[in-house]
């Protein structure tokens, strides 16, 4: 006489508890991880900033020893355009001399993705080397 036998399958995959317990851990380390990467690259950028405001200011002073005069024009200092705008374009910098081209303020002025750095929108730098931001901290590394 034939038995009636239940066949058992295995179940496989996941369950929907199980998968929303991984879509939850996820967001969880979305919400942790992306701000700091985030605060990362714009720190990133701004010591992009912090290099040509140093490489032009290097060369405005190499401009005074010849012309006996800073430039408020990028093009003489070999720019390609006045204001100059950096190669990843974000951050568009420009000059203004005063005391008869005796003295120079370098400007670098956040723009496209780096103007969401509310922190240190801008940065300069003179014919002293001083450097200003709006917070002491945007010249540190």
């Amino acid at each position: 006489m034939p038995q009636n036998k239940a066949i058992v399958k295995k179940q496989q995959g996941f369950t929907l508890i199980e998968l929303m317990i991984v879509v939850a851990i996820i967001g969880i380390l979305a919400a942790v991880v992306y701000p700091s990467y985030a605060d990362f690259v714009v720190r990133s950028n701004r010591a992009e900033a912090q290099r040509e405001l140093m490489r032009l200011a290097n060369l405005q002073e190499q401009l005074f020893v010849d012309r006996r005069s800073y430039s408020a024009d990028m093009t003489d200092l070999g720019m390609s355009a006045n204001p100059y705008v950096t190669e990843s374009k974000n951050y568009s910098i420009s000059s203004v001399v005063a005391n008869n081209g005796t003295t120079f303020i370098l400007t670098a002025t956040a723009q496209g993705r780096q103007s969401r750095d509310t922190y240190c929108p801008s940065l300069t730098i003179n014919e002293a080397g001083q450097q200003g931001a709006n917070s002491p901290t945007c010249w540190e590394k």
